[in-house]
């Protein structure tokens, strides 16, 4: 029994990736994106949210009629268009896309859309609030239209269909969608959706999406409230390589205060703990490289807009390395040395797509 204790124990130890594996590379390392096979409906109804439920609609929007009307709303007098969502703007920041908004005894209600992902909010005594729908927009499309109560009776009740996203020809990068089976009504129940268990403000949904402790309200035991935390799964240390990671992180020119903006997230698919360990000015969320150790949510949805490269080394130099950044349409290789405790960053060059 000893013996095979220490196997599992060994076994366990040579299948773990070391720091020097997971933060560097022999040899450059350029961005391995992949795309993703489309889910057909069986399997999204197979791998759908216990908590939702699917009702097949007799009459409703069709979904070339609502896709058509997002469309005008994101191209024409979109200002003019949302005037009525004015509050949620302002409340929120604009951290979101508003639609479908509702009154119910003098609490206000939409549905908000961000990079990662759709969310009811709430407006309550003038305190807003936001709760993770947990649907991929990879295979969930909310209607843009509602026109029955998006609350009612206990429920969050959205009309929308079941999609797969194409490309479009002629427009490198850009995404639309395209319906599978349309004419769906998405319920959740409200306490299932509400529920924080750790009351850090984020609701259980979300913390289960993207890898937090839904039990803890501070996830990396660093003293910080996730809610308030810039970095809320990692610790954040102050070290040569976070300091490199951290100055390679996206930058926003004359962005607002992101670490007022709660709901904002970048999120990076590494397993580098000097990435892991940096102090953003905004927040961000890490994913596991490794597609088996993502979430349920992750797996199905693109939310990886920007990427840092392990760090490659230079066998004749001990402090000069090679690393590259990549984003929704470009890539940029950088010389990185490490002199008089200061990163020096030289760019050596940049594709754009």
């Amino acid at each position: 029994m000893k013996f095979l204790y220490f196997f599992v124990f060994a076994l366990f130890f040579s299948c773990t990736k070391s720091l020097e594996e997971k933060c560097f590379t022999k040899g450059e390392e350029k961005s391995s994106y992949v795309e993703g096979k489309n889910y057909t409906v069986k399997q999204i109804l197979e791998e759908k949210p216990d908590y939702l439920e699917i009702i097949n609609l007799k009459k409703f929007i069709d979904f070339k009629k609502d896709s058509l009307y997002s469309h005008e709303l994101k191209w024409k007098n979109y200002d003019e268009r949302m005037k009525d969502y004015n509050v949620f703007k302002e409340k929120f920041s604009d951290q979101f896309m508003c639609f479908g908004k509702q009154t119910v005894d003098e609490v206000e209600y939409s549905l908000g859309r961000n990079n990662l992902g759709y969310w009811l909010l709430k407006i309550e005594k003038n305190k807003p609030s936001a709760y993770f729908l947990g649907l991929s927009f990879s295979h969930y499309y909310l209607n843009e239209i509602q026109d029955k109560p998006i609350i009612k009776d206990g429920f969050l009740q959205v009309e929308g269909s079941l999609v797969k996203i194409i490309k479009v020809a002629g427009l490198p990068g850009y995404d639309d969608y395209s319906a599978m089976e349309e004419g769906k009504l998405f319920k959740i129940h409200l306490k299932d959706l509400i529920k924080d268990s750790d009351s850090d403000g984020y609701n259980d949904i979300f913390e289960k999406s993207f890898g937090l402790n839904p039990s803890n309200k501070d996830s990396d035991g660093d003293g910080l409230n996730d809610f308030d935390d810039t970095n809320p799964m990692f610790r954040s240390e102050k070290n040569k390589f976070s300091e490199l990671y951290q100055r390679l992180l996206p930058e926003y020119a004359g962005a607002p205060d992101f670490k007022k903006l709660h709901y904002y997230f970048e999120v990076f698919e590494t397993d580098c703990d000097y990435f892991h360990q940096v102090n953003p000015d905004y927040r961000i969320l890490f994913a596991s490289d490794e597609k088996n150790k993502q979430t349920s949510y992750i797996k199905v949805t693109d939310v990886f807009h920007h990427g840092i490269s392990r760090i490659e080394k230079n066998e004749k130099d001990a402090e000069r390395f090679y690393i590259h950044t990549w984003g929704s349409s470009s890539s940029t290789s950088f010389v990185a040395k490490y002199k008089n405790g200061k990163w020096e960053l030289k760019m050596t060059g940049q594709i754009v797509s």
